[in-house]
């Protein structure tokens, strides 16, 4: 890998991760993006998202958490059933032809009715969510997570919204987190095939904390929620077009 190409992705990581913690998200999808652009093998891309949808990740889950936009009693049923099953799917992968066209065409519509919906869910709109659908709900993403190397979050972000079990922001808190945990989970599945990781990673590090930092100080604090579920559309459109333009 040419200095030129490390040098272009590290800047692409960098925007992206800025965009993507901006709304919880650990930027999964965008980093392969980037990388499919370069012609990065498959070997370097997954581990490689994983590593740095983890660390924004982090740097969200922190961040919303002291802002106050994360609720427990919301998280943990997601995860339970998420952790075990991006194990097994980072010890897995599924076919570009199967998963592309499809979840695409999910993250599509997710866009086009997030764009749609403009309006902000409040607090007092927020539901409880029945426990099993929760549980089984992570197993699914989680799975996904795991076999793609992106942390579920363009999965779980807009299911929060779109049900009411969780206004704007803490959407994002409850996010970031469960990106962080699946991604944890994802990389420890794939290290269990795999026993290393590709050496290029640590030089991109770099670039998606400082975007993950500048990120998430904006969306936790900054930005209003309207302004987030736009972000959020924009970001879901582009990873869904992409997802389509790569079947």
């Amino acid at each position: 890998m040419t200095t030129v190409t490390v040098i272009s992705l590290g800047i692409l990581i960098l925007l992206t991760a800025i965009l993507y913690s901006s709304v919880g998200h650990g930027g999964g999808s965008g980093y392969l993006a980037a990388m499919a652009l370069f012609s990065v093998t498959p070997m370097v891309m997954k581990p490689t998202a994983l590593v740095l949808g983890m660390l924004v990740a982090g740097i969200g889950t922190f961040k919303y958490f002291r802002a106050g936009f994360f609720r427990w009693p919301v998280f943990w049923p997601f995860a339970l059933g998420s952790i075990p099953s991006a194990f097994v799917g980072g010890s897995l992968a599924l076919p570009a032809s199967v998963y592309n066209p499809i979840v695409g065409s999910i993250l599509l519509l997710a866009a086009f009715r997030l764009f749609r919906t403009a309006a902000v869910i409040t607090k007092e709109m927020v539901k409880t969510a029945p426990l099993w659908l929760a549980i089984l709900s992570g197993i699914v993403i989680g799975l996904l997570s795991g076999m793609t190397g992106v942390g579920g979050g363009l999965f779980l972000g807009p299911l929060l919204l779109f049900t009411g079990w969780a206004e704007t922001r803490q959407s994002s808190g409850i996010t970031a987190a469960f990106i962080f945990v699946n991604s944890i989970a994802g990389l420890s599945g794939h290290l269990s095939r795999v026993d290393s990781l590709p050496g290029i990673i640590p030089f991109w590090a770099g670039a998606a904390i400082l975007g993950g930092w500048i990120g998430a100080e904006f969306g936790s604090r900054r930005l209003n929620k309207a302004t987030l579920r736009k972000v959020l559309a924009l970001v879901l459109l582009v990873a869904g077009s992409k997802m389509i333009l790569d079947w």
